[in-house]
């Protein structure tokens, strides 16, 4: 489980097919010294695990079903991608509930400046959208947000300065994809009144 707090930029150093999936290279210098094989990390919101750590670098094998859902598949060297690992015992939870699970991939519809922040609307799917609610949360790329406003294609976040400096959500210009992840918790209520209703309660 994460928190869709980044704690840092990594790099990505290679990014090649391998068995079907890709084998993806991300040099993280503060996350690679902390973590061993088999811990799982969030690379742009997707869960991944470490199939081997080389210095400062993080090794990954993105399976086929990942590629499909995710913009992992896109990914190139020299690439700058947001890292954070899993959250631990005991650790805040400065962000919300984020598992790593990304829902779909959107499209990035407008950024406007606003302040010393920006309005970023991100155009998804319906079954995407269903689960934004304003003032609700929502992950891009692995960061957390506060969804803002809701429209009929699309929902909006506002990036406060600090995100913007320390996230690659600074890159973000109308057409880019962005992995998408809604709140866990929507889905759970979602779940327990559709089962409720079934039941005649």
């Amino acid at each position: 489980m994460f928190t869709g707090i980044v704690r840092e930029l990594g790099t990505v150093v290679s990014a090649a097919e391998r068995g079907g999936g890709r084998e993806i290279v991300v040099s993280a210098s503060e996350t690679a010294p902390a973590t061993n094989v088999g811990d799982s990390v969030s690379v742009n919101g997707c869960c991944l695990t470490a199939a081997a750590v080389e210095g400062e670098r993080l090794v990954f094998h993105a399976v086929a079903e990942t590629l499909a859902r995710t913009t992992l598949g896109s990914l190139e060297p020299d690439d700058r991608v947001n890292v954070e690992p899993a959250v631990r015992a005991g650790e805040p939870l400065g962000g919300h509930f984020v598992q790593g699970h990304v829902d779909g991939v959107g499209r990035v519809q407008s950024v406007e400046a606003e302040g010393d922040g920006l309005r970023v609307f991100v155009e998804a799917k319906s079954d995407v959208l269903r689960y934004c609610v304003e003032k609700g949360s929502v992950t891009l790329d692995g960061v957390s947000l506060t969804v803002a406003e809701v429209a009929d294609d699309a929902f909006a976040v506002a990036l406060v300065p600090h995100t913007i400096q320390v996230t690659t959500l600074s890159e973000l210009v109308p057409g880019r994809e962005v992995n998408v992840e809604v709140d866990v918790l929507a889905k759970y209520v979602e779940r327990a009144l559709a089962w409720g209703r079934s039941r005649g309660g």
